[in-house]
């Protein structure tokens, strides 16, 4: 995934920190079971996202670069792969699963068109075309009230790409990337979908105040 996605998405990748099993399988070898509690191969022991974020190498190192990508997942092939969202790439908007599961209901009931979708057990976040905070601002400024369950990564911010396994479960494809014009996956405007999913976020109780992927 990670070569797909620098080199014939021109998406820029980095790997994240990887999920670190119990000292019994690292010692027999064995892979994290489904299921299995784990935690962050990061040094923060209440890490909010283990398995889901940049650590080392950091954010800003992630890269369309085919050489280096080889390189990073020949030495961490468990790594999760990383997209460093804003720019020239996609953003995303991420919003808890149940939210997100009614949401592209509504969207296929009222046949608005959708980009990739990701999704995790406990999220889902869609990705849309490069937005500027400007625009962001003015699009927010405009509702009456934005739940914070509802999260938006543009520049300077990521998401985790399939099938990368977290603390959270693993990636997944929601909605597949489709070949757009350009050779990349098609995306969306975000101000096409915002609406349902200000709704559907506001409309799902509990969503809490940690970060979960």
């Amino acid at each position: 995934m990670a070569l797909t996605a620098a080199t014939e998405w021109r998406w820029p990748v980095v790997p994240g920190a990887a999920l670190a099993p119990s000292p019994s399988r690292r010692q027999s070898k064995q892979t994290l079971a489904e299921g299995e509690q784990a935690s962050c191969s990061c040094p923060d022991p209440e890490c909010a996202v283990p398995g889901a974020h940049p650590f080392d190498p950091v954010l800003l190192a992630a890269t369309t670069d085919a050489a280096m990508v080889r390189w990073w997942w020949t030495n961490r092939p468990e790594a999760p792969v990383i997209l460093a969202t804003g720019g020239t790439a996609p953003c995303a908007l991420s919003l808890p699963a149940v939210a997100g599961a009614r949401a592209l209901a509504t969207f296929e009931r009222t046949g608005v068109r959708l980009g990739p979708v990701i999704a995790t057990p406990t999220r889902f976040s869609v990705l849309v075309e490069p937005y500027a905070i400007e625009e962001l601002g003015e699009l927010l400024y405009a509702q009456d009230w934005v739940p914070s369950s509802l999260r938006f990564h543009g520049d300077g911010g990521y998401v985790v790409l399939p099938p990368s396994r977290t603390g959270a479960g693993q990636a997944r494809w929601e909605r597949q990337p489709e070949q757009g014009s350009t050779g990349r996956p098609w995306l969306p405007r975000m101000e096409n979908l915002l609406d349902v999913l200000i709704e559907e976020s506001a409309a799902t109780p509990g969503s809490g105040s940690r970060l979960a992927y």
